[in-house]
């Protein structure tokens, strides 16, 4: 191996809403995608299984928990790579209490307040919250439309149900 090769790890992991594929920098997460989603990798990037890695250890429980319907607490780390924007969304997603949900608008908001900029696009946060890396576990599933509607979901609108209904304790139907 060269001095420019730089490795990430990953996982394969069954869950009911298909393969889930987690990788790692070998400390933290930094994706969790659904079965035909794909991340590019920089040149240079060698993929390595690793499932026995601690963080890869502690996201199979974590997520087992959540698949279980079980609030699952403090998820494990993650280094998502993003803008500093996106940072600072995907940070706020993680305050989203399980079973609960919020809209663009409120995050926009929030989001504007807090960084003293005054004003903040819902559809700018919008796309943040599209672009997360670490499904799930950073809960962008939760940001749903002003109006109460189920939006864009990378996953697919379906796996949005799915995991909001789950928190809410709501089963799947034998036919989802």
């Amino acid at each position: 191996m060269n001095s420019e090769t730089q490795i990430t790890f990953f996982l394969n992991l069954p869950s009911p809403l298909g393969t889930l594929h987690l990788e790692s920098d070998g400390e933290a997460l930094t994706c969790v995608l659904f079965e035909g989603e794909q991340t590019k990798h920089p040149q240079g990037v060698t993929l390595e299984e690793a499932p026995q890695l601690p963080v890869f250890v502690a996201a199979r429980a974590w997520l087992s928990r959540y698949f279980e319907g079980h609030n699952p607490g403090t998820p494990p780390p993650v280094r998502p790579q993003g803008t500093p924007f996106q940072l600072s969304v995907w940070q706020r997603l993680l305050t989203i209490p399980y079973g609960s949900t919020t809209t663009y608008g409120a995050l926009a908001a929030y989001l504007a307040a807090h960084n003293a900029s005054g004003r903040m696009s819902a559809q700018a946060v919008g796309q943040a919250v599209g672009r997360n890396p670490i499904s799930i576990i950073i809960p962008c599933h939760r940001v749903i439309g002003a109006d109460g509607t189920l939006t864009g979901y990378a996953g697919g609108l379906d796996k949005k149900t799915f995991l909001l209904n789950l928190e809410r304790g709501v089963q799947p139907c034998a036919n989802d």
